[in-house]
């Protein structure tokens, strides 16, 4: 029960979990577990302490907003690293594989285009020979 700690220490009041402590006032309620931020009308957030004593919600959600805002940008910032990274290499690295086979493929069919024209020059070649065109 948190409300017998009401007017005592905010160490007493913390020692229960479930306990918020709020300073202005020296109240020890339970805390709105409901509700993710205590409300204004129950404790204000610079006054409010859980868990330990030396923090205010106030305080607590500008840390975890820069932490999390930190974490974001690294993880941007890796990611744009590691794609140019990525393409920096396969630039130097070369044609990779598939640009190789379209490679291979492209001169497969200029060599059979090849035979194909030299098979046709062949049989025109032969009939102007047999009716005399040459």
């Amino acid at each position: 029960d948190c409300h017998q700690h009401t007017n005592r220490s905010c160490e007493e009041c913390l020692k229960n979990v479930t306990c918020l402590w709020c300073a202005s006032n020296g109240r020890c309620m339970e805390y709105p577990v409901r509700r993710v931020l205590p409300p204004a009308d129950l404790c204000e957030l610079r006054s409010a302490r859980w868990g330990v004593c030396w923090v205010n919600f106030e305080a607590l959600i500008i840390a975890m907003s820069v932490v999390g805002g930190t974490i974001l940008i690294m993880l941007g910032v890796c990611c744009c690293c590691c794609c140019k990274k990525k393409s920096k290499k396969q630039v130097l690295k070369g044609p990779d594989k598939d640009d190789e086979r379209a490679a291979r493929e492209r001169e497969k069919r200029r060599v059979r285009q090849e035979e194909r024209r030299a098979e046709m020059k062949s049989r025109h070649d032969e009939i102007r020979r047999k009716y005399g065109t040459v």
